[in-house]
């Protein structure tokens, strides 16, 4: 039988590491796990959730969890009540209210299981004043309950929040050996896996997960097609052009809030008021990463066809990662050149980071389209930040 940490890929010294603090019962009160986006750290969180969770403990393979109990199935598609995933809500990092949230919330007991785990991810926009709330929990959080930090980098969080957390280093993954992880756990062909992480960020296990969803591959040949007809496109095309991403952003959430509502209909009779609560709050906050998540996906993709078009221009068309859209890419290199391309990678970014600053999702894809087609073919001049406006 499998545990989840073998799903942790291309960190085989994490995976030992977390198994044998389990197996051995040093589980410690708080981690942080550091390394650059797309190193599973994420996976490697929820896995440890499972190990720590569930009922067999370290009885399960290695020292780490059953994979087939109730609490792991629950854990693994991030439903369990009793562990819960933050990331920042304030436009430049987490707010003092949200953590001063987490530290009541981790005052409560378990609604299922014997412990709890909290995983904050992005601690390193974690400010003074956020952190001043959080340390006393977080140096001795109440009995039973686990912190697992994400972090960027070690020296990016504060040291007040180092110094009292385990540091486990995550390793970055090049990206011909990452290539070679997704093609040997999907079955993918080499062209495929190199998509696939250039549409999820570089993160391996969520490049799986994306060639294994007809849903995914779909949204992203729709992506690659809207930026294929902006050098055509009139005002009126790209209107609609976003108005249709926002609508298959959206589409999975259905989907998610269905099995909420359904989960929750059936364990209603069993649970206390309190604990309805808690879980209603988790489901807000799981539909609220679902968007961002399928958000994030989208610019991806749009910045690995606008590098595909600039290494056309800078005529290494082998570097080419989307080849299924090889014919869009050459006619848009043809009409632009590479300082134009590079420029409309830099009006992905801003439409990133206004999504950080809580604009809306329609208003940012709107005016990323526009951008993109008005910097990459020199329809108009363009000031930065002009069309990204705070909601």
């Amino acid at each position: 039988m499998s545990d989840a940490f073998e799903n942790v890929l291309g960190q085989p010294k994490v995976r030992e590491f977390l198994r044998a603090a389990v197996a051995q019962d040093k589980v410690s009160h708080a981690y942080l796990f550091t390394g650059p986006a797309g190193s599973n750290k994420t996976t490697a969180a929820y896995a440890f959730a499972q190990a720590v969770l569930c009922p067999k403990g370290a009885s399960g393979p290695r020292g780490g969890n059953c994979g087939a109990c109730d609490a792991c199935r629950r854990i693994m598609r991030r439903k369990h009540p009793d562990v819960r995933w933050f990331s920042p809500e304030g436009a430049g990092g987490y707010l003092v209210d949200q953590i001063r949230d987490i530290v009541a919330d981790a005052s409560f007991a378990p609604i299922q299981a014997r412990r709890k785990v909290y995983i904050l991810d992005r601690v390193d926009l974690l400010g003074v004043q956020a952190a001043n709330a959080f340390l006393k929990t977080l140096e001795e959080p109440p009995e039973g309950v686990v912190m697992v930090l994400l972090g960027r980098t070690r020296e990016s969080v504060l040291p007040t929040i180092v110094s009292r957390c385990q540091v486990v280093p995550f390793r970055s993954i090049p990206a011909s050996e990452a290539a070679g992880i997704v093609v040997q756990n999907s079955g993918a062909r080499p062209d495929q896996a190199r998509m696939a992480l250039a549409a999820c960020d570089g993160s391996i296990t969520r490049a799986v997960e994306f060639l294994r969803s007809n849903e995914r591959l779909e949204f992203r040949k729709r992506v690659l097609e809207v930026m294929g007809c902006l050098r055509r496109a009139d005002d009126w095309d790209v209107v609609g052009f976003a108005s249709d991403l926002v609508v298959r952003v959206k589409a999975p959430l259905d989907v998610v809030r269905a099995e909420q509502e359904q989960e929750l209909a059936e364990n209603a009779d069993f649970l206390a008021k309190s604990a309805i609560r808690q879980i209603e709050a988790r489901n807000k906050r799981q539909l609220t990463a679902k968007t961002f998540e399928s958000l994030r996906q989208l610019t991806a993709i749009a910045r690995s066809w606008l590098r595909d078009v600039m290494a056309v221009c800078a005529e290494t068309p082998d570097l080419v990662v989307n080849a299924d859209a090889r014919d869009a890419v050459l006619d848009a290199a043809r009409a632009s050149d590479e300082a134009r391309a590079a420029a409309a990678l830099a009006c992905v970014g801003r439409c990133e980071r206004a999504l950080t600053y809580n604009v809306s999702p329609e208003t940012c894809i709107d005016a990323m389209l526009f951008e993109v087609r008005d910097t990459l073919y020199g329809r108009a001049p363009f000031a930065e930040g002009a069309s990204f406006r705070r909601g």
